[in-house]
């Protein structure tokens, strides 16, 4: 299996504790920031950044759907870290200052991929696909951040 990685950026016209905070408000404003690639979101403990346990189901492709269950830490300032209890995804958010005013969000997202053909097949296109539902995340992020 090899380990396969998405990564999307973006700079946000808004101060980085304004972003970050956003981002790690699940119980208000996460949702909302969600694309139609996520169906069933539920806040299951917490709420805000560490410690919350919340699930949803991401449908990457028309055939292949995820049933997320993602412990929230904050390891370092400015870092969300979501890990699935349901398989080897793990994706990390990160805010860092851009000049006054900005903000740029970096998400990646990795996972241990199928072996064999599949396995090309996912690491070649995978990443893509994940990138453009992050990139309308951000959008959305942008939109609801930016004053």
């Amino acid at each position: 299996m090899a380990q396969v990685e998405a990564t999307t950026e973006r700079v946000v016209a808004a101060e980085p504790d304004d972003v970050f905070d956003a981002l790690a408000d699940y119980s208000g404003t996460r949702q909302k920031l969600l694309p139609e690639h996520f169906s069933e979101y539920e806040v299951r403990e917490g709420g805000d950044g560490e410690g919350t346990v919340v699930h949803w189901k991401l449908q990457a492709t028309s055939k292949r759907v995820r049933d997320c269950l993602l412990d929230v830490t904050e390891p370092t300032d400015g870092e969300l870290v979501e890990k699935d209890r349901n398989s080897s995804m793990v994706t990390t958010w990160r805010v860092t200052p851009a000049g006054e005013g900005r903000s740029r969000v970096v998400v990646t997202t990795v996972w241990n991929g199928a072996g064999g053909i599949g396995g090309f097949f996912e690491k070649t296109f995978a990443p893509k696909g994940l990138g453009r539902i992050y990139d309308a995340v951000l959008a959305k992020l942008a939109a609801e951040v930016e004053k």
